[in-house]
């Protein structure tokens, strides 16, 4: 069995777990608390979000509040995987820095950065009906997401004419989206993807994921060697927890432009 298997099994026991015991999965951060059949919202989707918290085993320490009497099996297999995608991550956002000619800023990046690790479960359409929003339309806020779905599809990106188009996801696949994060970063040249999820059939939908941000207080600045007469400045320097703070009080589709635009 590969990991990807063993993650989406071990998900399956997390989200059987009576809903008491998920909801002691309390953090003071947006979006990161158990969210389930609460949330008007979403009716559709639970979610956990794990912080990756500097000299600590958060994923341990996650596990140990599921289940008390203890869960080896859970805890390896999320850590095996968390730290599979951290290499990703890594990996990806070194080709960005390099192919832009600013290799020697990433490490100074990736020193300011921290990430969350995303539990998502999607449930049928109720009543029969032949689909159902499984999460609203938005931009992540964060600088780089990458996700891992079972084999029920549903994501849906916004293309350049405005057209919602599914993305056929192959079972082994990573996805990686840009978040507005990335594109304040890079000046607007690499776009932040417009996406949703809508639910249809009778499977439910299991997807995990790596969010990747700035640590809270780091700023966010368009590198100069970015901005020339055919790109001009677009975003001015802000710090990441400044935007995001903002954005959760005021959710707004033009939440950067409105926050950090010229």
């Amino acid at each position: 069995m590969t990991l990807r298997e063993e993650m989406f099994n071990i998900m399956k026991d997390l989200f059987d777990l009576p809903e008491e015991t998920k909801n002691k999965y309390v953090n003071p951060r947006p979006y990161r608390s158990y969210s389930g059949a609460n949330n008007p919202l979403l009716p559709l989707q639970e979610s956990f979000g794990v912080d990756n918290e500097p000299g600590q085993d958060s994923a341990q320490a996650f596990t140990d509040l599921m289940w008390p009497e203890g869960n080896p099996t859970f805890s390896e297999i999320f850590k095996s995987m968390n730290s599979k995608m951290l290499e990703l991550d890594n990996i990806i956002l070194r080709m960005v820095f390099e192919s832009y000619g600013v290799g020697k800023l990433y490490n100074s990046f990736i020193q300011d950065s921290t990430n969350t690790f995303r539990f998502m479960k999607y449930k049928v359409p109720p009543n029969n009906e032949p689909s159902a929003m499984g999460l609203i339309a938005h931009t992540d806020k964060n600088t780089l997401t990458i996700l891992c779905q079972n084999e029920v599809q549903g994501l849906e990106i916004l293309d350049k004419d405005g057209n919602w188009v599914t993305i056929m996801i192959p079972n082994d696949a990573f996805i990686v989206i840009v978040g507005d994060g990335l594109k304040a970063w890079s000046n607007a040249r690499i776009p932040a993807a417009k996406h949703r999820v809508v639910m249809s059939g009778n499977k439910e939908r299991y997807s995990f994921g790596l969010f990747s941000m700035p640590k809270e207080g780091a700023t966010i600045e368009v590198p100069l060697e970015l901005v020339d007469n055919d790109h001009p400045l677009v975003y001015l320097p802000f710090k990441f927890s400044d935007f995001f703070h903002n954005f959760v009080n005021n959710s707004r589709d033009d939440a950067l432009e409105a926050f950090a635009g010229v």
